[in-house]
């Protein structure tokens, strides 16, 4: 069985052996083009999973009136962008994957940045929510306190971060044609709470099974 998350932890250290800027590049572009390659597959494998509550769980940490500007972090080709913008928020995507991008447009209707997570490009200031469902797990841990400070600046005072993610030990590395990152759970608040988030929820999915048939670690957090 997995270890409990303990109650906190430490910031976390930098890696040791830092990757190179050429290893990020080389990173991404064997990730993404993974996505691209299997954009369909992918697709037909998750357009109807259930993530409902995920939804509740972003939209219910918002403060003031909808609608709500939402940025949907790794939007694949389109599902949870298209039910943002079905309750009439101001929902855009991001992604890397110039297939995902294509598909996203089509399907929700919405703007989409086709931008990769090592080298966004966001309006300070500008978001009320961050919607990162099995998103930030493919960034590099070395890059990691970059790329949440980043989301940090691009929200407006208050506004929530979720994210999903596959947990672990702090296991890092290539799955096939994905570069992944397994946080323990203390390692991954370490690294939020550091990047200036303060910590609103937490569960773990799929609901109502045993821990160690809970993959997932969803966290909630506000810009402190």
């Amino acid at each position: 069985m997995k270890p409990e998350p303990p109650p906190d932890k430490a910031p976390p250290e930098k890696p040791s052996n830092l990757l190179s800027e050429a290893q990020l590049r080389r990173i991404s572009e064997i990730t993404i083009g993974h996505y691209d390659r299997s954009a369909e597959d992918f697709w037909g494998g998750t357009r109807n999973h259930d993530v409902s509550q995920n939804y509740a769980a972003l939209l219910a940490a918002i403060e003031g009136d909808p609608p709500y500007a939402i940025l949907d972090l790794g939007c694949g080709p389109g599902r949870d962008l298209r039910y943002f913008r079905s309750l009439g928020h101001q929902a855009i995507g991001l992604d890397g994957s110039k297939e995902f991008v294509a598909m996203a447009r089509r399907y929700a209707g919405c703007e989409v940045l086709h931008q990769d997570f090592l080298a966004m490009d966001l309006p300070e200031g500008h978001f009320d929510g961050i919607f990162a469902n099995a998103a930030l797990f493919h960034v590099p841990r070395q890059e990691l306190p970059r790329v949440l400070r980043q989301l940090w600046r691009s929200l407006k005072p208050g506004g929530v971060l979720f994210s999903s993610n596959p947990w672990g030990n702090d296991d890092e590395g290539w799955s096939g044609e994905r570069y992944n990152c397994f946080y323990h759970p203390g390692t991954w608040r370490a690294y939020v709470s550091t990047a200036g988030f303060s910590e609103l929820n937490h569960y773990y999915r799929p609901h109502g099974l045993p821990r160690h048939k809970q993959p997932w670690l969803a966290t909630v957090w506000r810009k402190a």
